[in-house]
């Protein structure tokens, strides 16, 4: 199939533009990747935006960016590190591939960016769309971007759902090459804040008049969520706790430590010590954890250690395992507290 250019006329191009770029000039969120042009933020920025809400990624890049301010300092960092400023994020081959390139900018190029798509295109890790947005937004190269957000929009507009292909050929014909980066932080700020999924804000989208379905398409039928119960051991001993970790080949999460996961006949009919909800792709999980004697893992001693709290901190975890070992830890804080009020 041929790919179909948009059918405006230049008119009606430039007014999208106009409109669409006021609209973001007002209206654009405050977020830390756009206080400036600097290529490595913007790149971190979008390494931890694939399919990633803007919400979760915030506390994780302020984080990030503490740790490895540079891209000389990432380069010169363990994976291991860089797995567990990462944790939490998910999809952690992002982490590596990132990692990656660091070493290749910072060994190959001497520390300089490339400052075209294509040249980006070279990196571990970066495909179409991060190399097109590092490129416009830091470095102002006239190309555009489509994401999940862009190609919704697009869609919405030109009233079909032509496929990727057609809507990185849309996204040229519409691009203002005067403002590219700008533009192209517009179109993915337009469908990640008014023009959504399920409840499309059309009266106050800024080219609402230019839209050909303005909202009234039909709704697509979201796939069903597995659901899934599992159970993990706290074995404590004194201030330490025993962790586990995935094989360095596992296809998910590889070399990443987590808590030792339970066999249902290992339960035995006791309270669980926690439960916590969490959610991985398609599948949303009912998690119980048990406390358990540090005895029953004896015979897996190559495969776990165990960890002081602190230590814990600076592991490369998986975000599962961290969100239990915080939910403890405040719970135990808690009870601290409620302790000494009481004597």
């Amino acid at each position: 199939m041929t790919a179909r250019a948009i059918s405006f006329s230049s008119a009606q191009t430039r007014s999208f533009r106009r409109a669409l770029l006021s609209w973001y000039d007002q209206h654009r969120r405050d977020l830390p990747w756009r206080l400036d042009r600097d290529p490595y933020r913007i790149w971190i920025s979008e390494i931890m935006l694939q399919q990633t809400r803007v919400a979760a990624v915030l506390d994780h890049y302020a984080r990030f960016m503490l740790r490895f301010p540079t891209v000389q300092v990432l380069a010169a960092a363990r994976e291991g590190s860089v797995l567990a400023a990462w944790s939490g994020l998910g999809y952690y081959h992002r982490a590596r591939r990132m990692h990656e390139a660091a070493k290749v900018i910072v060994r190959e190029c001497g520390g300089v960016f490339p400052r075209s798509a294509e040249d980006w295109l070279d990196l571990p890790g970066i495909g179409r769309y991060t190399a097109a947005a590092v490129a416009s937004i830091a470095f102002d190269e006239a190309v555009a971007v489509v994401d999940g957000n862009v190609e919704r929009v697009l869609q919405r507009v030109c009233g079909d759902a032509s496929g990727k292909e057609v809507a990185w050929t849309r996204a040229e014909t519409l691009l203002d090459r005067e403002r590219p980066g700008d533009f192209n932080q517009a179109m993915m700020e337009l469908g990640a804040t008014i023009c959504t999924p399920r409840a499309p804000q059309c009266l106050i989208c800024p080219v609402h008049s230019l839209c050909s379905t303005r909202g009234v398409e039909a709704t697509r039928p979201q796939p069903a969520r597995k659901n899934k119960e599992t159970c993990y051991a706290m074995a404590r001993r004194g201030d330490s706790v025993l962790l586990v970790q995935r094989a360095g080949d596992a296809s998910l999460m590889a070399g990443m430590w987590e808590l030792p996961e339970l066999a249902p006949g290992l339960v035995n009919g006791d309270a669980p010590l926690l439960r916590v909800r969490h959610s991985i792709t398609d599948t949303d999980y009912r998690v119980s954890v048990f406390a358990t004697a540090e005895g029953l893992f004896g015979g897996t001693r190559g495969e776990a250690r165990w960890f002081t709290w602190k230590q814990c901190e600076r592991l490369a975890l998986t975000g599962l395992a961290r969100k239990i070992l915080r939910k403890i830890a405040n719970e135990s804080t808690k009870a601290d507290a409620v302790s000494k009020q009481m004597r």
